[in-house]
């Protein structure tokens, strides 16, 4: 695609989503069938004009400026580059918060709100103490905090640089009072316990191809991959976090599509009751929670 090819197109909004679309389609569906060229064609020109989608849709004829229309095409390069679209954007939409994230963090993905809704239905109100490990963004700690106001929340993640993007979106979104603590999962809380721990950790094994897909190549590998089949960070954080949990207290964990067995099975093993999976969305077995017993 180039700058020959807007001008040809009379540069109008419509015309513009159409050329960016089909470059996107072409680019990006042949590697991830999943792919949505029409909607990131749309908050890619939003962004280059500085204005909501739902603007496009009502001023299709509308004719952007030269610079803003050739913006446009560079962002559009990025996308069909492999570049996340919340990259390029600065931003990502979770659980109805908008967090900025950079490729220090994953990029939010709406199968984690899974968690945030399983936490509150186990906990539906009065007070808790929850824990969010390897935190990123910010984004389960700070959904948790928006709809639980009284809870008292510590966000842990072994990078400083994602506890700078999470400390960032606490203080953007007006919730300060969540904790940041920076650690390898539960080792920097001491002897804290929890009424809540819940985690997004690394689950992708590193023989997966889908870590070749050019989107993936740009989040960090950290908050991706884990060793023993992708394994590794679950079976950690299911050993110790009864060290961590009041009696009656729940785990909560995001994994694999394909894990939901494992991670119950590994639950149970340790000693946790209540052990069930669910399911996101699509229909696949997305994260698992258990219960401390309240007598050992």
């Amino acid at each position: 695609m180039t700058s020959t090819a807007i001008q040809s197109a009379a540069a109008t909004v419509a015309a513009l989503l159409v050329i960016g679309a089909q470059h996107l389609q072409n680019a990006l569906t042949a590697r991830d069938p999943g792919a949505t060229p029409g909607l990131d064609a749309e908050l890619l020109l939003a962004h280059a004009l500085g204005t909501g989608r739902a603007r496009l849709r009502s001023h299709p004829d509308e004719v952007p400026a030269t610079d803003t229309a050739a913006l446009f095409l560079t962002l559009i390069e990025r996308r069909a580059a492999g570049e996340p679209v919340a990259y390029i954007l600065g931003r990502k939409e979770f659980w109805s918060l908008e967090l900025s994230v950079t490729p220090a963090v994953l990029v939010p993905r709406p199968e984690t709100e899974l968690l945030v809704e399983r936490a509150l239905a186990l906990h539906p109100g009065g007070e808790a103490r929850a824990a969010d490990l390897g935190t990123g963004s910010g984004a389960i700690a700070l959904a948790l905090a928006r709809a639980r106001p009284g809870w008292q929340i510590v966000a842990t993640d072994i990078s400083a640089a994602a506890l700078a993007v999470a400390r960032a979106n606490a203080a953007a979104l007006g919730v300060p009072r969540v904790e940041m603590a920076q650690g390898d999962w539960l080792s920097c809380l001491r002897e804290r316990r929890f009424d809540l721990i819940l985690s997004n950790p690394p689950y992708v094994a590193a023989a997966d191809p889908a870590l070749r897909q050019p989107e993936l190549m740009r989040e960090p590998q950290l908050a991706l991959v884990a060793a023993e089949g992708g394994l590794a960070a679950l079976h950690r954080i299911i050993r110790d976090a009864p060290d961590h949990l009041a009696p009656g207290g729940w785990l909560l964990l995001e994994h694999g599509a394909t894990q939901a067995a494992a991670v119950a099975g590994a639950l149970v093993a340790r000693g946790f009751a209540q052990v069930r999976s669910h399911r996101d969305l699509a229909g696949r077995g997305r994260m698992t929670e258990g219960q401390w017993p309240t007598h050992p």
